[in-house]
């Protein structure tokens, strides 16, 4: 028997045309947490955000690809479904109709993949001698917790943690907002004392960030292993933050407002950590 070419035996890929397929109605309901929570999975929607993940190591169990919608950037496109069938993953053709449905973003470029679900167990996190780690004590909005990761993502930080998690790690806005930082940064979610308990295990000095605080953020040190915790924009940190903190911090504020939004505070808050660790490494010589 003659042997059949291997292009004739490679499985053709899944192609969908309709918008009301199955899949992608299960597709759509993965926006719901309690979905993706039955699945253990989360979506991952944009060309640079699924490189990120994929550069993480992550393999997605499927990635839907529209070539239209990706035209602009043809040939990254395809570079990320390679890298992404490659690890075993199922490659799903849509057409442009189909994907419009199915994805959660404005001007999408034709990706969306799903992911096993984020691990956020406290106890998977691991730390060096002289850890920079943020606390988010019960933020609401994706968007913030985005952007602190893309933050401490820049800044080299070596987790963030969730503290009374109001959303999930996993949650698609969450994903959007850290450009994919999510993959990069250890990240874990835990009751507030929970988190504060294994702070204090792990030898780390609480420093809350409050507009109340007696000391100003550039006169506190912030070298050392250290804990930075913000918390919502409207209540700040609890009690329970406040009173169980080592050190109390203020961004210096001259205008009208008290108060900046929780991304940028945690931002200026960690950058200055940075800093200072930078001007108390020895010099390298020259």
């Amino acid at each position: 028997m003659t042997a059949m070419p291997a292009e004739a035996r490679r499985p053709a890929a899944l192609e969908i045309t309709s918008p009301a397929n199955p899949r992608i109605k299960q597709l759509i309901a993965l926006r719901r947490r309690r979905q993706r929570d039955e699945a253990a999975v989360t979506l991952v929607e944009g060309l640079a955000e699924i490189e990120l993940a994929l550069a993480a190591g992550v393999a997605p169990r499927a990635l839907y690809y529209c070539p239209e919608l990706s035209a602009p950037r043809t040939a990254a496109a395809e570079e990320v479904v390679a890298a992404a069938a490659a690890r075993g993953t199922e490659i799903v053709r849509v057409t442009r109709q189909v994907f419009e449905k199915a994805s959660y973003r404005e001007g999408p470029d034709g990706l969306l993949a799903v992911v096993p679900a984020i691990d956020d167990d406290l106890e998977h996190l691991t730390l060096s001698a002289s850890p920079l780690v943020l606390v988010c004590a019960g933020l609401e909005k994706p968007g913030n917790l985005g952007a602190v990761l893309r933050t401490a993502d820049a800044a080299g930080v070596e987790a963030v943690i969730a503290a009374d998690p109001v959303t999930d790690w996993g949650n698609p806005n969450v994903v959007r907002a850290s450009k994919g930082t999510v993959f990069s940064v250890p990240v874990a979610s835990a009751s507030s004392a929970e988190v504060i308990g294994w702070l204090t295990a792990h030898g780390l000095r609480i420093v809350a960030a409050t507009p109340d605080a007696p000391g100003l953020l550039t006169g506190t040190d912030l070298t050392g292993p250290v804990a930075i915790a913000v918390g919502a924009e409207q209540p700040g940190l609890s009690a329970t933050w406040l009173g169980r903190a080592d050190v109390r911090v203020r961004i210096p504020m001259f205008g009208r407002a008290d108060s900046l939004n929780v991304s940028i505070s945690a931002a200026i808050i960690t950058y200055e950590a940075v800093r200072q660790r930078m001007a108390a490494e020895p010099a390298t010589p020259t």
